[in-house]
């Protein structure tokens, strides 16, 4: 072998042998060096030292196999009708190697989005706020964080963004999708979005803000006599752990009689914070997590608790729940007692771990599975909740969107169907909503456009579509109707 195939042998090798420290992440990535025995992970820069010596016959093997990926190297250089770098083809095998995983948390980071990442989690980033995923090849939402541009502009769970400002995302890797949906702060952004059981394609304009990463919001609530704590966590970032610690500390204080932790659209994060969150639960008799390691060997996660709480706990659950709040939910529940209210969870059950490759790239690899404190393990499946509960059906409403004519009296449309949904969730008695525009439809659109000054035609056009969703949006920002919380409630005051 020359030595340019020779080095190249060697960069390609690293991209697949190089073994390195960080905590187990969900969707995001947050680094730094543990120390675990006997499970492939190294705890200091001096440690992945001594194991890269360690492994030179392991190298030398590799190379070996190497043969025809540098063999592609050289004859794509000296053959290929344009000049093509070194970077260029090497960042293409590493990408290529991790495409053929058909793993879509096993992701390739160059400098670039390496800075990215850590932004996000250590303090806020410029977008959408929506934590996306790859999802049968297509880039899914996960979830809309609270209150960031892409929640006010009504994208949800599940939705597959297919191009963004009219350029598809067909071939696409999911950080290159990410990096076409970022921008800057007031920059605007048209995706298309394909939402499970809509027949059309919906277009989506969003504004590009800041998002900041407040991630703990605590309350109380009165029901039947009892104070219960609420606290929301939209996500599991580095201070997660310790503003909830302290939001709980201020509930406990005001004598709260239940809890309920809210983890509704919540996309996961970093595991370190979840797990510090239920070591204030879990009694040390019990594991509050399994984490599985390539080799089967399972290791069970204990606390140091002694005491455990006093008063009920529900956690709150959705589609949009994943990673680290799907962890949390099956561990209070298995762990504790505690009940589960809503819908399904996502289902996602692996833990990541960055592996630097030098020049400040790294790869994101999927290295373990984590299990719930019985050995369960929720991927693709999701927490079930033990208390069903879906939202009022206005809840799922999609945004309408007007082709050519207003949608008016004696039609019947899909379409239509979800206008009165709308309209029946806001208060507007449609008198059905099967989708046929009738006279009491006609009637209740009248009404809604006199209420919000729109030219009053008793038909949906553009306009008055515009103005439903926003309505509808509103409601559900406000937690107006939000019946999963009232039935956790319910279950925390019984």
């Amino acid at each position: 072998m020359t030595i340019r195939k020779r080095y190249i042998a060697i960069l390609l090798v690293l991209a697949i042998a190089v073994g390195a420290g960080g905590t187990y992440g969900g969707l995001k990535l947050y680094q730094t060096f543990q120390s675990t025995s006997n499970d492939g992970i190294v705890s200091s820069e001096e440690e992945l030292l001594s194991q890269l010596e360690n492994n030179q016959e392991t190298l030398e093997e590799n190379f070996g196999k190497m043969n025809k990926v540098v063999n592609a190297f050289s004859t794509i250089q000296e053959n290929y009708v344009e000049d093509v770098g070194d970077q260029q083809l090497i960042e293409g095998a590493i990408e290529g190697m991790l495409q053929s995983l058909d793993d879509p948390y096993s992701t390739y980071m160059d400098a670039e989005t390496m800075e990215k990442f850590n932004q996000q989690i250590e303090s806020s980033f410029e977008g959408i706020g929506a934590e996306v995923s790859m999802k049968d090849g297509n880039v899914t939402i996960v979830a809309p964080i609270k209150d960031s541009p892409a929640e006010e502009a009504g994208l949800k769970p599940n939705d597959q963004i297919l191009s963004v400002d009219g350029e598809s995302l067909d071939g696409y890797s999911l950080q290159e999708a990410v990096n076409e949906i970022r921008g800057e702060k007031g920059s605007e952004v048209v995706l298309e979005v394909r939402r499970p059981g809509v027949e059309e394609v919906l277009e989506v304009d969003i504004t590009r803000d800041s998002i900041p990463l407040e991630t703990v919001y605590p309350r109380t609530e009165e029901v039947n006599g009892k104070l219960v704590g609420v606290i929301e966590l939209t996500s599991f970032s580095e201070t997660t752990a310790e503003d909830f610690k302290n939001a709980l500390s201020d509930l406990e204080e005001q004598g709260i009689d239940g809890l309920v932790i809210d983890v509704r659209g919540n996309p996961g994060g970093v595991l370190t914070a979840v797990e510090e969150i239920l070591k204030q639960f879990v009694p040390q008799d019990t594991p509050y997590l399994q984490i599985e390691y390539p080799n089967g060997k399972k290791q069970r996660q204990f606390s140091n608790l002694t005491d455990t709480k006093d008063y009920p706990i529900v956690t709150l659950i959705n589609e949009g729940s994943a990673s680290a709040s799907e962890i949390l939910a099956v561990s209070l529940k298995e762990a504790v007692g505690a009940e589960v209210v809503g819908t399904t969870s996502f289902g996602k059950g692996t833990v990541q771990q960055p592996l630097p490759l030098g020049e400040e790239s790294t790869i994101k690899l999927t290295r373990f599975k984590w299990l719930s404190p019985e050995g369960n393990w929720i991927h693709e499946k999701g927490v079930q909740p033990t208390v069903k509960q879906k939202q009022p059906e206005y809840y799922y409403t999609n945004p309408v969107q007007i082709e050519d004519e207003s949608l008016a009296f004696d039609q019947s449309d899909s379409k239509i169907a979800n206008v009165q949904q709308m309209l029946a969730g806001l208060g507007y008695d449609p008198g059905r909503t099967d989708g046929y525009f009738s006279e009491q439809t006609r009637a209740a659109v009248e009404e809604f456009q006199t209420a919000n000054d729109l030219e009053v035609t008793g038909a949906v056009d553009q306009a008055t579509a515009d103005s439903l969703q926003t309505r509808i949006m509103e409601n559900i920002q406000s937690g107006e109707d939000d019946q999963q919380l009232e039935r956790a409630l319910q279950v925390i005051s019984e």
